[in-house]
């Protein structure tokens, strides 16, 4: 789902090896298809556009119901508290399912959801990641996450606590910048080796290798 071949997995695994030459560093790249189903948003977008049906029966009842006596040929009927309620529910009802089943096309689906919560959902499953694969599961603490998320166009580095102890977050922009550069281009493989290039310089300044420095978190990259 990630459009990476053998050789781009190939090319990423060999940079991180390069990258770990230099510093006592460990570093782990994830790339995922995408951070979140987003289930929950297309379940409120079906609930705002039910809700939006029922405010305009609310509005223009009178022209609602007289379109529905048209329809259905009820001329000269009398719409009893139990028949409007009953219409109400009835339409709230369609729209809601109509909306969930244009929400499981999940172009649109990604479309409709805000900025601010595929930001959120992406650095929560970033940190997911990170501490099961990297966090203290180095001697050191020096283990750190380089994270793309495809569907929603976000990437996250984070870092374990000797490693964020030196390195202010705003370092990583380089990393970022570079690694967003190429993947924009559509170069997935290479934008990853860029961030993981940036990312070993830093590491090898502020961490540099021992001698008898071990190699402890898997070079590969991950796909999840």
């Amino acid at each position: 789902m990630t459009g990476l071949t053998d050789a781009d997995r190939a090319r990423i695994g060999a940079a991180v090896t390069a990258a770990e030459l230099g510093s006592a560093g460990e570093i782990v790249t994830i790339v995922t298809d995408r951070s979140d189903p987003y289930r929950d948003v297309a379940i409120g977008w079906a609930a705002f556009v039910a809700f939006l049906a029922l405010a305009a029966l609310e509005a223009a009842p009178s022209f609602y119901l007289g379109l529905i006596d048209r329809v259905l040929g009820l001329w000269g009927s009398e719409w009893t508290p139990r028949a409007v309620l009953g219409l109400a529910l009835t339409v709230a009802t369609i729209k809601f399912a109509g909306m969930l089943v244009l929400m499981a096309w999940r172009p649109l689906r990604l479309l409709l959801v805000p900025g601010p919560v595929k930001t959120a959902r992406v650095h929560a499953r970033a940190l997911t990641c990170f501490k099961v694969g990297a966090e203290r599961r180095t001697t050191g603490r020096t283990g750190i996450l380089i994270y793309l998320s495809l569907a929603e166009r976000r990437a996250e580095i984070v870092a374990d606590e000797a490693i964020a102890s030196k390195v202010a977050p705003e370092v990583w922009g380089t990393a970022m910048t570079a690694m967003l550069a190429e993947i924009r281009a559509g170069h997935i493989a290479d934008g990853m080796i860029a961030a993981v290039t940036e990312v070993g310089a830093i590491l090898a300044t502020h961490f540099p290798r021992a001698a008898d420095d071990a190699n402890e978190l898997p070079d590969r990259l991950i796909e999840v």
